[in-house]
């Protein structure tokens, strides 16, 4: 069943390592930075999904198939059995917890909330330059609307904007 979700979770793993985000969004090109990137990206998608009458189900499938990339992805780092739970553990709370800062900068008026949400997931506390955060701001903005559109189905075969 997980294996339904794997072309949306391809989609948004390629679309979180396009360079721009590192490059002229500066978002530090390290673990944590692809991470934190990763997220962003699936943050916007779990949102859409949120809002479909039937995206429960997909909104499942795909956060299964994050907890197995994160697990394989920490396997592969060097972690033994005895601490890749928590750590997947953690990266999920991490997840959680970006995604209501989203939805709740996304949803305020103006940017400055969706700007502190970034600056404090995205970039770990350390803002870039204006034009960084502008950039990746906007990106994720037009990500998060131009999701509307497309129907689940679309969706779940790896169709983003």
């Amino acid at each position: 069943m997980r294996d339904e979700a794997l072309p949306l979770y391809d989609a948004v793993v390629a679309r979180a390592r396009q360079p721009h985000w590192y490059l002229d969004g500066a978002v530090p090109d390290t673990l944590d930075g692809r991470f934190d990137m990763v997220a962003a990206v699936l943050a916007m998608v779990l949102l859409r999904l949120e809002q479909a009458p039937d995206g429960t189900d997909a909104s499942v499938r795909l956060t299964e198939r994050f907890v197995d990339d994160m697990d394989a992805q920490v396997r592969q780092i060097g972690f033994g059995d005895m601490v890749v739970g928590k750590h997947v553990g953690n990266m999920m709370g991490m997840l959680g917890g970006r995604l209501g800062a989203y939805r709740d900068g996304l949803a305020a008026p103006g940017q400055d909330v969706f700007d502190a949400a970034l600056v404090r997931n995205l970039y770990r506390g350390a803002a870039p330059a204006p034009a960084a955060l502008a950039h990746v701001r906007n990106a994720l903005t037009a990500l998060r609307r131009g999701l509307d559109p497309i129907a689940l189905h679309d969706l779940m075969e790896g169709r983003l904007p």
